[in-house]
């Protein structure tokens, strides 16, 4: 047998070993899920003004989970004046010190309620449960407990202004982070004493639905905070609403142009956090094998479902080859299945329409020219999944190197010199994040000054805490959320 032969029958033994765990689902039983859920305004559950309601579904089963609220103008209209009363009468006027006490409580139920927000968290949306478990809870608790800290401390934090806050703010989350961006979203507009109405994507609204089911026990003052459910209607009306005073989207670029043309013209601050086409950059000196690791969890272990996942690779040609081999003997362990499976690296893509998107985008690739590589690993039969996916021989002007797929689809570009990446990597409407493997320090101080992404990250990737600032530049959006400087989009500095 000859040498290349051995060692290929060895990567496959290796790879069927990691591929037959035996499974280790994560029970059901503790997601209490209700068969039918209204709308949360002024503090009770309400039905919807129309009456109608639409079906949220397990994306990995394709079966139904529950029944939600669509919320119609009439109904944001109910909730909007409900957090303006709630502002005027309550929340504005209370000492920062008592408003921290109703974050702080938040944080610690959250917390309390952990594993059932992960299982929802992955039925509803189809991420691995070590990523809901792992990451988005927690995390979402740490947003809550970090702005309780903040509170009574606003005007330390803005020593030389006077800090007011601005009103009612609309926030508009995306279905990628359900709870993670609604406690982005939620968490520094109540410390700065606004008020708040919610709504969730269409797609993912269950752990909006259980967090409003919290913030009810929590005893929250009625009206402080209002989760709605709905579509592109219901957040046209929001957006458009003339007491909102402050709007907070995560979504598309398209969407956000949307909302920044509505309110062109008004008093309502606005901060978008939008699309992205990541650049992850390896250079020859970098620790290869922790690189390609990077690369993995920056794309694949969340799906591409990320705006700032590193969809685009670029790696110095001179370790071009060893780092293509890495990518792809990696790519074979990768187990693609039960979003519920403790075993399960990818899980399900989170709808039809997106998962037809990706599939695409796939086809674009190769009418393209790209040389697609995807993993070995069997789909389920049933769900909605995608093979992970790699593209090579990609031209920088490709639209698999330019446009946001959303998918774990992972584009290979290669460089020679550091002008070069730096222009390759800049040459995108995109700004939102990127990434830089070197062992040289200069190396990466040079390259934070000159990519134009709102958030590098160095030896790593995907890496958030609540202290940190996150934004983008161009066509990523504008504005920040976390730490100091998610206050800001809340308050008049005066």
């Amino acid at each position: 047998m000859a040498k290349d032969d051995k060692k290929d029958n060895t990567l496959k033994l290796k790879f069927d070993s990691a591929r037959n765990l035996a499974p280790a689902p994560e029970s059901k039983s503790i997601a209490k899920i209700k068969p039918q859920y209204e709308l949360f305004i002024n503090g009770s559950f309400v039905k919807p003004e129309s009456g109608k309601y639409f079906d949220t579904i397990n994306p990995a089963t394709e079966e139904k989970l529950s029944q939600v609220a669509e919320a119609s103008p009439a109904d944001v209209d109910k909730a909007i004046k409900s957090a303006k009363s709630a502002y005027q009468k309550v929340w504005s006027k209370m000492p920062g010190k008592e408003r921290a006490k109703y974050i702080f409580r938040i944080s610690r139920m959250i917390q309390e309620k952990a594993r059932e927000f992960a299982v929802v968290e992955s039925l509803d949306g189809g991420k691995p449960i070590r990523e809901s478990r792992d990451f988005d809870v927690p995390t979402a608790a740490n947003h809550f407990f970090y702005y309780a800290g903040w509170a009574d401390k606003l005007n330390y934090a803005f020593p030389t202004k006077t800090p007011r806050p601005v009103g009612v703010a609309s926030q508009i989350i995306p279905w990628n982070f359900p709870l993670l961006m609604a406690a982005w979203k939620i968490a520094p507009a109540l410390a700065t004493g606004n008020t708040v109405v919610l709504k969730s994507a269409e797609t993912t609204p269950l752990t909006a639905l259980m967090l409003a089911e919290l913030i009810q026990e929590a005893d929250l003052p009625p009206g402080v905070v209002n989760i709605i459910t709905g579509a592109g209607e219901t957040g046209a009306a929001m957006v458009s609403h003339p007491d909102t005073d402050k709007i907070a989207f995560t979504g598309s670029t398209d969407v956000g142009k949307i909302i920044q043309k509505a309110v062109a013209s008004t008093h309502k601050k606005v901060t978008l956090e939008l699309g992205g086409k990541a650049a992850n950059i390896i250079f020859d000196d970098a620790p290869l094998d922790q690189a390609v690791e990077g690369v993995i969890n920056g794309i694949f272990f969340n799906q591409g479902h990320v705006c700032c996942a590193g969809s685009r690779l670029y790696v110095q040609e001179s370790v071009y080859d060893i780092v293509l081999r890495k990518l792809k003997d990696r790519l074979e362990t990768l187990i693609v299945g039960d979003p519920l499976d403790k075993n399960t690296d990818i899980g399900a893509i989170n709808s039809r329409g997106q998962l037809e998107t990706i599939q695409k985008y796939l086809k674009i690739g190769v009418q393209e020219g790209g040389e697609i590589y995807q993993s070995s690993c069997p789909l389920p039969k049933k769900g909605f999944f995608c093979s992970p996916t790699l593209f090579t021989n990609v031209s920088q002007s490709s639209r698999i190197a330019q446009e946001e797929i959303f998918g774990p689809v992972l584009s290979i570009l290669t460089f020679r010199t550091e002008d070069e990446v730096i222009e390759k990597a800049n040459n995108t409407p995109y700004g939102l994040s990127a990434g830089v493997w070197t062992d040289k320090g200069s190396k990466i101080f040079n390259m934070t000054t000159k990519l134009r992404a709102g958030v590098v990250w160095a030896n790593t990737f995907n890496k958030f805490d609540p202290t940190s600032p996150f934004g983008g530049f161009k066509e990523s959006g504008f504005g920040r959320e976390g730490g100091l400087h998610g206050l800001m989009p809340y308050l008049h500095l005066d």
